[in-house]
């Protein structure tokens, strides 16, 4: 297994991944308008010497707070699902950035990786609350008050 930057010449690879992963194309799509919006702030693929993608995640930048990321999408090919493919990006990404990140998704699964809906409790966000979580590498004081406005492509 081998985890890197997407290049410029993955895309294709990248945009089968993500259909096969999620069983439609919206994500691709998303991933397509973050990358034309300038949002990407971090694209990692895990890969296997010939054998193509196995897994995809992207961090790309809020437009509020100004220097936050979020984490989406997280995509693991379905043959290699529960496998670590998917921790094995997530903890890569979070090692190579000091921002605060924020995920909405499974609060359980997340939490592993250090991520707190607790932390996230005072934020204001277009997501699920309970849903919504925040990863900071050194947290200080109370839960941070912040209006979250994720990148254009998001639609929110």
């Amino acid at each position: 297994m081998n985890l890197r930057q997407a290049q410029p010449d993955d895309q294709p690879a990248i945009a089968l991944l993500l259909t096969a992963a999620f069983g439609q194309p919206a994500e691709a799509l998303l991933v397509e308008s973050l990358r034309a919006e300038g949002a990407m702030a971090l694209e990692l693929v895990v890969e296997r010497r010939g054998n193509g993608l196995w897994g995809y995640l992207a961090l790309s930048q809020m437009r509020s707070p100004v220097g936050w990321l979020a984490l989406a999408p997280v995509a693991v090919a379905p043959s290699q699902q529960r496998q670590g493919v998917g921790s094995a990006l997530i903890l890569g990404a979070l090692e190579m950035t000091d921002a605060p990140v924020v995920v909405v998704g499974e609060p359980g699964y997340y939490a592993r990786f250090g991520f707190s809906v607790d932390r996230a409790a005072r934020l204001t966000s277009p997501y699920p609350p309970e849903f919504t979580a925040l990863h900071q590498r050194a947290p200080e004081g109370d839960a941070p008050a912040e209006v979250l406005v994720y990148a254009t492509a998001f639609g929110s």
